[in-house]
């Protein structure tokens, strides 16, 4: 069985696979890292191997503690991946957007794929039916998009994410919402009709803490997925063994 982990920039996700089936799926804060995998060890015995995709500021003793128990992998840009990379500074790209461009690859192939990870900031991904790999954008997610309106101005309220009422917000709170809400799908969608413009054959996954929120509000078709990263983590740790 494999542990896999998403350090995320605000909190952490892991998931347990046995072969491409997952077991089980958890979510805790940074500081909760050791203690949580210790509960997860102690209750599921059998994980041979622990694989790490981080972009987090978590150091990388608090797994090698567990190095006695398990194998530990930490998933780099010099790893085997199933996709050329044509991004202009490879060496940047995140290793979440990696991984998610590596499951979107081995799950859809030959096929035009886009990848929208809706979490703390929202990644586009764009990988061809070539499997090359041509970048994407990256933009604040929802819950910087709120904390910048009250973070920059005198006396906007810091609100948490609410469905608008409508798109004509009635009240400073209402209007917020349907600004960062409604603007936030209003962008999502423009994307999507600019790719499906300039590419046929296509596909879009939509994953990330704020996915399920959001797919019912898209007019475009995509395929939800909040827990596409560790599919995709375990899917790329598995190419990784049989490529290497």
């Amino acid at each position: 069985m494999v542990l896999t982990v998403d350090v995320g920039n605000t909190r952490i996700k892991a998931a347990v696979f046995e072969g491409s089936t997952v077991l089980e799926n958890f979510v805790f804060e940074k500081n909760e890292l050791e203690k949580k995998i210790k509960i997860i060890l102690k209750k599921i015995q059998n994980c041979s191997d622990l694989v790490v995709a981080s972009v987090g500021n978590v150091e990388k003793q608090a797994f090698l503690a567990f190095e006695n128990q398990l194998k530990i992998h930490f998933l780099t840009h010099d790893d085997a991946f199933p996709f050329i990379n044509k991004y202009a500074t490879p060496k940047t790209l995140g290793i979440d957007r990696m991984v998610l461009a590596a499951g979107a690859t081995l799950q859809y192939p030959k096929q035009n794929r886009l990848v929208i990870d809706a979490g703390t900031c929202i990644t586009y991904d764009f990988i061809d039916e070539n499997d090359h790999y041509l970048g994407g954008a990256i933009s604040p997610g929802l819950r910087l998009r709120y904390e910048a309106l009250h973070n920059f101005t005198a006396r906007l309220p810091l609100l948490t994410l609410e469905k608008p009422k409508s798109y004509i917000g009635d009240s400073t709170a209402e209007a917020i919402h349907s600004g960062v809400v409604n603007g936030f799908v209003y962008e999502i969608d423009g994307f999507i009709d600019e790719y499906r413009e300039n590419f046929l054959n296509f596909i879009i996954i939509l994953t990330g803490g704020d996915a399920d929120f959001l797919a019912k509000r898209l007019k475009n078709t995509i395929f939800a997925n909040s827990n596409f990263l560790l599919e995709s983590l375990n899917q790329t740790f598995q190419y990784k063994i049989n490529n290497d």
